[in-house]
């Protein structure tokens, strides 16, 4: 049978190679250190596993509304009252089957075949993807390394065309770790609302951030922005709930609303019992949010300061997120391959420590190490790391 063409035009995942040989040597019982991880290593804390379980006992087991319980839209409503000063009405909020869904549902009723999203260089796998299944052009611009892997205004308004619909803001950044400042994200933001550009705000990793800043986002800036802007985010980074599947759209109401009708004839409602979870999760006590938070952050400078001392490894210090995004170039060079794929394929099967090729996000210069695991793991990886180039040496 022949395949839609929408499939068969998708990328494949260049991580997936590299994780079926990692999991080919675990199976062989060799001992395999994956740093490849894009999850918390906590288990979700304890009152919204009960509070999911009690609803369950409630009989809180049927559909819900397509966009969400009504009490979860109001809870997310406070949430960002709090966290960010911005005012939404429950019609501008939409629940969704994890924050990558709210993604796929909004490009589906934003784009239009020739419409153009601009997606900075490293990017999140599946936004080209996405965009593309919408019949959308992924259009890439660089987030040179030298400023932390973050566009500039100035780049973005020279890749806007007359077809420009959507620029897609990911802060802090998976790969990278990078945050924006509020004056980045305000000179970024202007540029938009200049030429009627929709701002995508993938605030995923918002309460991980490191080093005393503030995540801002690019809807507080002002009223113009805030109508100019959809707020994507959810809760399986926050509260180490990535199998629950709950994230959530908001931003103008027609939009959300051809979202809420798409997802009634996909998904029909994301699922009660995470919902009910995800109530106590944003009605409930922060304090495992922050525990969390801090533990990464204690991580992310340890591990760093044993990483940059690595020959051949640089590697642009990040304020969030649970990753590091080293560039391997001069230790691909100084140990005698042709390229950083090349090159992991070779640590994996030599060393069994397994990276995410950076090619994968659209920087084959990197690779992305996740710290979201126990640091003693991270450290042993890193001093295998270390073995290895110091042993291929020219």
């Amino acid at each position: 049978m022949k395949l839609a063409k929408r499939v068969e035009a998708l990328t494949p995942s260049t991580t997936l190679a590299i994780t079926a040989k990692a999991n080919q040597l675990k199976a062989e019982g060799h001992d395999v250190i994956a740093l490849g991880a894009g999850e918390p290593d906590f288990n979700t804390p304890i009152h919204i596993i009960e509070a999911a379980y009690e609803s369950m006992k409630e009989g809180h087991t049927k559909y819900t509304a397509s966009g969400g319980l009504l009490s979860l839209k109001k809870a997310i409503v406070n949430k960002l009252k709090q966290d960010q000063g911005l005012t939404y009405e429950t019609s501008e909020i939409i629940v969704s089957t994890g924050a990558k869904h709210s993604l796929y549902s909004l490009f589906q009723a934003i784009l239009d075949e020739g419409d153009e999203v601009i997606i900075p260089i490293p990017y999140w796998v599946s936004y080209p993807e996405q965009v593309k299944l919408a019949d959308g052009t992924p259009v890439y611009l660089e987030g040179k390394e030298e400023n932390g892997f973050k566009i500039t205004a100035e780049d973005l308004k020279k890749s806007i065309t007359e077809q420009t619909k959507a620029l897609i803001l990911n802060s802090p950044s998976n790969p990278t770790g990078s945050l924006y400042s509020a004056d980045e994200l305000r000179a970024i933001g202007e540029v938009c609302l200049e030429h009627d550009v929709l701002i995508v705000s993938d605030e995923i990793y918002e309460k991980l951030v490191y080093g005393g800043v503030k995540h801002t986002s690019i809807a507080e800036l002002s009223p113009e922005l805030k109508k100019q802007t959809i707020i994507i985010n959810g809760l399986s980074k926050s509260h180490a709930m990535t199998g629950w599947r709950i994230g959530f759209a908001a931003g103008d109401a027609k939009i959300i609303k051809a979202m809420t009708n798409l997802d009634s004839h996909s998904t029909s409602n994301p699922t009660t019992t995470s919902q009910h979870g995800a109530l106590a999760a944003y009605n409930g006590t922060q304090e495992p949010v922050e525990e969390m938070r801090q533990a990464f952050e204690e991580r992310m400078n340890k591990v760093y300061d044993r990483l940059i001392t690595i020959p051949g490894i640089t590697c642009v210090k990040p304020n969030g997120a649970f990753y590091l995004f080293p560039n391997a170039t001069e230790a691909v060079s100084m140990t005698g391959f042709n390229s950083v794929d090349e090159w992991v394929e070779a640590l994996l099967e030599e060393e069994k420590v397994a990276l995410v090729p950076g090619s994968g996000f659209g920087a084959p210069d990197n690779v992305r190490l996740s710290y979201a695991t126990s640091l003693d793991t991270i450290m042993e990886a890193l001093d295998r790391i270390e073995r290895f180039i110091n042993s291929k040496r020219k």
